[in-house]
């Protein structure tokens, strides 16, 4: 059988446990956390082509280092 993998830092009971988290959570407290997603002015939902994922990833990454290093006073 082959070996699980897991993006860096998760672990299986980190996926069972959020796993259990959506197993148990009812339509309404679903539809409450969807619709949360949207109110949060901070962030945009938007579609990009498939092909452009990685790319967009990385982008993100970047910045969040940079913001990071910045709020820290880190540099930047």
């Amino acid at each position: 059988m082959k070996k699980s993998r897991f993006p860096k830092g998760w672990d299986e009971k980190r996926v069972k446990r959020v796993l259990a988290h959506y197993e148990k959570q009812t339509e309404e407290e679903a539809l409450a956390e969807d619709e949360a997603a949207y109110e949060d002015k901070s962030q945009a939902i938007i579609e990009i082509p498939v092909q452009l994922v990685s790319t967009v990833r990385e982008l993100i990454a970047k910045h969040q280092v940079r913001h990071l290093k910045t709020t820290t006073g880190n540099g930047g």
